[in-house]
């Protein structure tokens, strides 16, 4: 199954146009889209969701329309969003319940079995008589994914799963998704580069509602290959190297400021040549499109 999307455009009463002629082809697998807050992405996942009509285009999941067949979609979506409420006093397993009653598994042992699985599945078993408001951020996170599995999904969306999350919850949290993944298509909307990087065989980046870049990580990454140069320098002779080269980012290491900047050739002997990874595309693109530069 893939989910096309083609020629879509949403734009708010307020003018911003935050989704801008967007077509993208989504196999099954872990997809990543990557750009920075108020870029698109949101609007873009809320408009697959089913939560927001578009104002012109198409989107298909297999056979389905899903601007027109709302109720089919949602029976084959899973939804994560960047921020959901619980009810604070209600057990996860209790709530599991719920949900899975309102997707339409009416038969009580079948929920119980299934709320059991996915408990187990995202690591929650032994808190499963715990009150949802008494929760951790990443026992909160878990219990999104296990209720977005739930009536076992077609299309899974995690919008920004991992903000906020610790080392060892955001690295479980990478495993659950890698496995989900294999059967699914998931979309994991992000606006952390080593998410995608450590997770996705396909991608895209967006900008002011715009794909400016999609492929392979591997595949963008050896695009700009050989054209990425460093240098250390003060902080105050940054504003000359904006004017004469193409700084992409910056970041403070060992109490002086290292520029990346894109270019063929060194700019002169005193750049170092260095590996590109997935943030020099990402900085490229962005900066290519909006002329920002980007500070990391």
């Amino acid at each position: 199954m893939t989910l096309e999307i083609t020629n879509l455009n949403k734009v708010y009463p307020n003018g911003v146009h935050a989704i801008n002629d967007c077509n993208l082809s989504i196999p099954t697998g872990m997809f990543g889209l990557l750009g920075p807050n108020g870029a698109g992405k949101s609007s873009l996942m809320r408009t697959i969701a089913t939560l927001q009509e578009a104002d012109s285009g198409s989107i298909t999941l297999g056979e389905v329309d899903v601007l027109r067949e709302k109720d089919r979609v949602r029976r084959l979506l899973g939804y994560l969003p960047q921020e959901f409420g619980v009810y604070p006093k209600v057990t996860a397993e209790t709530m599991l319940d719920h949900i899975a009653s309102l997707k339409g598994i009416g038969v009580r042992s079948e929920r119980r079995a299934i709320v059991d699985g996915l408990l187990d599945r995202v690591n929650l078993t032994t808190h499963r008589k715990k009150q949802l408001g008494t929760f951790s951020g990443g026992m909160k996170q878990r219990f999104g994914i296990a209720q977005a599995l739930l009536g076992q999904p077609r299309l899974i969306i995690v919008d920004e799963p991992t903000a906020g999350l610790d080392p060892t919850e955001r690295n479980r949290f990478h495993n659950l998704l890698s496995e989900i993944g294999e059967n699914t298509i998931v979309i994991l909307s992000t606006h952390i580069v080593e998410d995608v990087t450590n997770l996705c065989e396909n991608m895209a980046i967006i900008s002011q509602g715009q794909v400016i870049a999609r492929g392979n990580p591997s595949e963008l990454v050896r695009g700009v290959s050989g054209r990425i140069w460093s240098k250390q320098i003060d902080k105050a002779e940054l504003p000359v190297y904006e004017a004469d080269t193409d700084v992409i980012s910056t970041r403070l290491k060992a109490g002086r400021t290292e520029i990346h900047v894109y270019a063929d050739a060194a700019p002169d002997g005193s750049f170092a040549p260095v590996a590109a990874d997935l943030e020099d595309v990402y900085f490229h693109h962005i900066k290519r499109h909006e002329g920002q530069l980007i500070t990391a």
